[in-house]
Formats: C-alpha cells, structure tokens, sequence
C-alpha cells in the first residue's frame, strides 16, 4: 500500500511537505504494544479496576514538537491518573513520544495498526484518516466505543465543519484538537494609496480582479500573489487551487468521484489565466522559483504585494512582529483580512458564498486496544475545555472548540476571526491514497496556464492526468 504524508500547519505535525508518498513494508510478527486480539466488543474491560494506557505523537521532550509533549506527561497523565484515582480505579498512562520525520512516524503507525499493536491514543494527520480507514486500520469510534462515541458532549463545542476533518464517509473516527484556515490578507497602506477601502471584504472573484487593477497603479507593487505551480507542492493546492475550486462549487473529491477538467476547474484555471495573462496581476516568476513561496513572504512583509492567499499560520508565525520568520514590525496596523469569496455570491460549495480550506491533526483510538472504554473516557479528557485550554497555555492557537476559542482569542482580533468566520464555512482535503497524485496534476494545471497555456489545454490535461491516477473517465466526474 501506498502512503502519503501531508502538508500541515497546525501544532503537533512538522509544518512542512515532505516526501509525498513513503512505501509501506508489509508487516511481519504482530509487534508488542496494546494487546492485540481481534475482538470487536466496545466493552472489553469496561469493568477492570487497574489498566493501562499509551499514547503517542510525533513530539517529545527537548526536540520536535516539545510543548506537545511535555503537555502530556506533566499535565494530561498526571490529571487523568488523578481523576480516575478519585473514582477508586488505579490508572496507569504512558507517553511514547516520538521525534522523527512525519513519514517514518506515518510508516510506523501503519505498521502498528496493521499487526494490531501499538499505542491505544495516537495523533495522526487528518489527511490520512481515509487512507487508514480504507486499509481497516482504524474503525468509525461508535464501532470502537459504542454509544458513548456519540453521547461526548464535546461535539456540541465542535462545528459540524471542524468535525468533518476527523471524519471519513459521514462516520467520525477521533477528535480534531485544532485546525486553521485560509483567507486573504491585503495590506492597508497599498490600498490606501490605491484607493481602496481599509475594510475590504471581496463579494465575489471579480471584486479581486477589480482591486488588483487598482493596485497595479501603484509603483512597485505586486497586486496579487496566487500560489500557483510545482515549486510550491501543496502549498499552491492548499492556498490557492482548493480554496478557488470551492468557490466555484466543487470539491476535489465528492460522491465517490474525482473532479475532472469540467467547468468548476476552468473556472479556477480562468482565474489563474487573468492573474497572470497579459495584465500581469501577480508575478508569474514567484510560481517558478523553488523558494518562490518564501520570497512572497518577505515581499508581503516588506510592503511589496498588495493581496496574498495565505493560511493563519502566515499571520502566526511568518509576520509575527516579534517571532515571525519574516517580521512585520506594522503588521498589527497595516495588515487586513478577508474572507475568500465564492465566484460569486452563493456559488460556492455547499451554495456558500465564502470559503476557505483548512487542515490539522486528528487524535484517534487504536481498534485493538484492550480497554476501549477507558480509552476514550483518556481521549475525551485530553479533549476537554480544561486540558484544551492547558495545551494552548501561552501559545493562543485555533483550537477545535468553540467555547476555548472564546476565550483564549479574545485578545486576538485575526485568531478570533478565523474560529468565527472562517471555520464555518471550510473544507478539508480527502484522506485518500491517491489524493497528492491528483493534488500534483492540479499543480501542474495551474503552472501550465502561468506559463501561457490555454485554460481548455490546461483543463484537457488534468482530466487525463487525473483518469490515468484514480482508475480511468468513472471515477472522474466533469463538474
């Protein structure tokens, strides 16, 4: 089986694309870990007065990921031990943290859950909850929990649309504790000098095209920056091409189809083709460049792009005046945000008329634990507003629930606007195996059209791409 290892900006993955795909060795002897066993009764052990639970992710103390970690073995661990201590029962939780590359700890889990061992809690990335559901490493919670999967009444602080990225087929299969959001950021002074408004919310992809003209006239400036191409791997898929696609009213991957060259796709090739066509709205250069994405941030940063498509993360951790790697000392003033407009008003997926893709890590159960229950009473625990809030302590991030969001972004307009706004009307990739295949021939689309390429050409290509990857015309729908 083939695996892919995802893009991420949330806490708790690398942040970064690495190899797409890693080979999985097909496992031997069942290896040491929870307990193995075919059973499938949500109440083995229900009643069992000692037990003991592990958990893994990819962070560890002292290295990658280290706030992570110490989250769980010095607050988590402890609090639970405690409270199931004060109901007479004697817990004992382990920590396996792990510190490598996100596709040897990827590779691992498939091993682990594959010979049925491994930790009872895990954290993988939510674009691989299909891939794994798919291969029967993991199972929908409710047949791994029974009723109480459902009866958490933590889903009532989670949106419907955050739910979706632990989900696969309309069945959930762990908790999402974070995720992001991607929007539109614009800088202010530009606008000012091109005179555009300050409180700038485009209704419609021709808003954009008409606040790009007008930035044009300003010197030296850069109107739009629209990820585009190869160099940026999935950076152009997330940024820029997903987003657009569900703004024209499709998704990549619906009702068991993928989504050929048909309108939806020209629509978003269309766009491209007038961004960086004859009126040279963006640079079509920065889509070649191998640090093509960084230079726009420090462009950006430097007051040299006027509208860039970017996830919260740009706004964290890239022009964060103080921490960011590309620091924007007037960001608090001279940056704004928008919500990413549908083609136009109530064309979007879903007949929204904003959009935004999102992505983040997902905390699941091992099927084969040995005490089900008392491993989601542990998942539930780690996901509850209190360790929610414990987790984010100092580092305010966009958390799953709608009741910490409340109160930890209070003091952070753009956070507070991402959990509010954006979040509600998001989309996720799909966990399949094939996804960064199909994800590359949209790339390659879009960096045809920059190069000069018509959109029929551009389109025409893709489908047959996409044909030749997901199994040929029937599984590919001409939306």
């Amino acid at each position: 089986m083939v695996l892919f290892t995802g893009f991420l900006t949330s806490r708790g993955f690398s942040g970064r694309r690495i190899g797409a795909v890693a080979a999985l060795a097909m496992a031997g002897a069942a290896l040491a870990g929870c307990g193995g066993g075919s059973s499938t009764d949500p109440s083995r052990g229900k009643d069992d007065k000692s037990y003991s639970l592990t958990i893994t992710r990819n962070a560890i103390e002292g290295g990658k990921n280290t706030e992570e970690a110490e989250w769980i073995a010095r607050t988590v661990i402890p609090g639970f031990v405690a409270a199931q201590k004060a109901k007479g029962v004697a817990a004992k939780v382990t920590f396996r943290g792990q510190g490598v590359d996100d596709e040897a700890y990827k590779t691992k889990l498939a091993l682990d859950l594959k010979s049925r061992s491994g930790a009872d809690i895990m954290d993988i990335d939510g674009i691989w909850v299909g891939e794994f559901a798919q291969a029967g490493y993991l199972r929908p919670l409710a047949d791994v929990v029974g009723s109480p999967a459902d009866a958490w009444d933590g889903w009532t602080k989670i949106p419907g649309s955050v739910q979706r990225l632990a989900s696969f087929e309309g069945k959930r299969y762990g908790v999402p504790p974070a995720t992001d959001g991607r929007v539109l950021f614009f800088n202010k002074k530009l606008f000012a000098q091109a005179g555009l408004p300050s409180a700038w919310q485009p209704r419609s992809w021709q808003d954009i095209l008409t606040a790009a003209r007008a930035l044009k006239k300003v010197p030296g400036v850069t109107p739009v920056q629209l990820n585009a191409g190869t160099a940026m791997g999935e950076a152009t898929t997330m940024q820029g091409a997903l987003p657009l696609l569900a703004g024209a009213g499709a998704e990549i991957y619906s009702g068991g189809k993928w989504t050929g060259g048909g309108q939806a796709v020209k629509q978003v090739l269309g766009l491209y083709a007038q961004i960086y066509g004859p009126e040279a709205l963006g640079d079509p250069k920065l889509q070649q460049e191998a640090k093509g994405r960084d230079k726009s941030f420090e462009e950006f940063a430097a007051g040299k792009i006027g509208i860039l498509a970017e996830g919260d993360y740009f706004w964290r951790d890239v022009i964060n005046p103080r921490s960011g790697v590309a620091k924007m000392r007037t960001r608090d003033q001279d940056v704004g945000y928008a919500l990413i407009p549908a083609v136009s008003p109530g064309r979007g997926v879903r007949g929204q008329s904003f959009v935004s893709m999102s992505g983040g890590a997902v905390t699941v159960l091992n099927p084969s634990t040995k005490h089900p229950q008392q491993a989601f009473e542990l998942l539930a625990f780690m996901n509850s507003a209190a360790m929610t809030k414990a987790r984010t302590a100092g580092t305010p991030e966009i958390t799953s629930r709608t009741d910490v969001n409340q109160e930890i972004l209070a003091g952070d307009p753009f956070l507070t606007f991402v959990s509010e706004k954006v979040l509600p009307v998001t989309s996720y990739r799909p966990g399949l195996t094939v996804y960064p295949q199909v994800s590359t021939a949209l790339q390659e689309a879009t960096a045809a059209v920059v190069s000069g390429k018509s959109v029929e050409e551009a389109a025409s290509t893709y489908t047959k791409k996409v044909e030749g990857i997901v199994g040929g015309p029937a599984s590919v729908t001409a939306q």
